[in-house]
């Protein structure tokens, strides 16, 4: 075992955040009770804000990477033993325990679940949180009683990396997907993903109305703000809005109108906290229902030194499906 090895570490200069690559020993890791070897990572919205500085860290130093997949070099947990394939999504790595940007990791059990069959370790970080995540709206939307033969089902922000995956299980599972995006040169992506059909982000504001005309039977929302009130207003009679993003702002200028009169849920999904029951019911489902033959258009792969341009792009809305992090490379 290298007695030094590389790790995104974010530290306090001059009082901002920045992160760069430092070496590190085992000694320097916390004091959890299975220790990984990590071969990947990955790139989501919430470590573009880590690795830029923008201030999730709550305790510093801090290794970024709110996910990772690697191998089990020590444990003291009965449920893992040397030689394991184990993913860890969320929990708060990056923002209140060190994460998957490092070549090494120790990390609590809990945490843990086995790499699910089928899967390679790659595979599974081009899934990452934000594919976990996806797979949590369709559960949720599923349980809301949104079948296939209800109608259509808007994804926003499709683009990204949960849009992505969700686009391609709901039309794995049969629904018919509609993709709100942006950027125009993402359309002929999203309908090879199953979308389809392609909307602009305009067209999916409407009206901007707080009560607006029935047009879709379910939603995953991973946008936030005015995107997601305006879908709120277009949902159909019992219709469900899974809301996962942010990205255009923390408010919601809605009314009580959608929710009263046409009986409209809205579900939030939390995918850092979530237990690991839920977690491998997700990870279950996705290697049942993902078609991992998305892969192919769907993920690049990138080197940890490139973390910090990285960032910037996915906080601009610059990046398209998903970035797998080789912590090796």
């Amino acid at each position: 075992m290298s007695d030094t090895f590389k790790a995104m570490v974010i530290e306090d200069k001059d009082g901002k955040q920045k992160a760069s690559i430092k070496d590190l020993t085992v000694a320097d890791l916390p004091d959890n009770d299975v220790l990984v070897e990590v071969s990947y990572s990955t790139l989501n919205y919430k470590d573009g804000l880590a690795v830029s500085g923008k201030g999730i860290a709550r305790r510093l130093p801090m290794v970024g990477g709110v996910d990772l997949a690697g191998t089990v070099l020590e444990s003291a947990s009965d449920e893992f033993k040397p030689g394991d394939k184990v993913v860890v999504n969320g929990f708060g790595l990056s923002e209140l325990h060190w994460g998957g940007y490092s070549q090494k990791q120790k990390l609590k059990s809990d945490w843990l679940i086995k790499l699910p069959d089928g899967f390679s370790m790659q595979e599974a970080m081009a899934i990452g949180t934000a594919g976990y995540t996806s797979m949590l709206c369709v559960l949720a939307l599923e349980k809301a009683g949104i079948t296939p033969d209800k109608g259509e089902v808007l994804v926003t922000g499709a683009a990204g990396g949960v849009g992505s995956v969700a686009i391609a299980l709901l039309a794995k599972l049969g629904y018919t997907v509609v993709a709100s995006s942006g950027r125009e040169e993402t359309h002929a992506y999203l309908k090879k993903l199953g979308a389809s059909s392609v909307i602009s982000r305009e067209e999916t504001m409407g009206k901007g109305r707080p009560f607006d005309k029935e047009r879709w039977a379910g939603a995953i929302d991973c946008v936030g703000s005015s995107i997601l009130a305006s879908v709120i207003a277009q949902m159909n009679y019992g219709g469900a809005v899974a809301a996962v993003g942010l990205a255009a702002g923390t408010d919601l200028p809605t009314s009580v109108l959608p929710f009263i009169l046409r009986g409209v849920s809205l579900i939030g999904i939390d995918s850092v906290m979530a237990s690991k029951e839920i977690r491998k019911e997700a990870w279950a489902r996705l290697a049942q229902d993902l078609d991992k033959s998305i892969f192919d258009d769907m993920i690049t792969v990138e080197p940890m030194s490139n973390l910090p341009a990285l960032a910037e792009q996915i906080l601009k809305g610059q990046i398209k499906g998903r970035v797998v992090i080789d912590v090796n490379a």
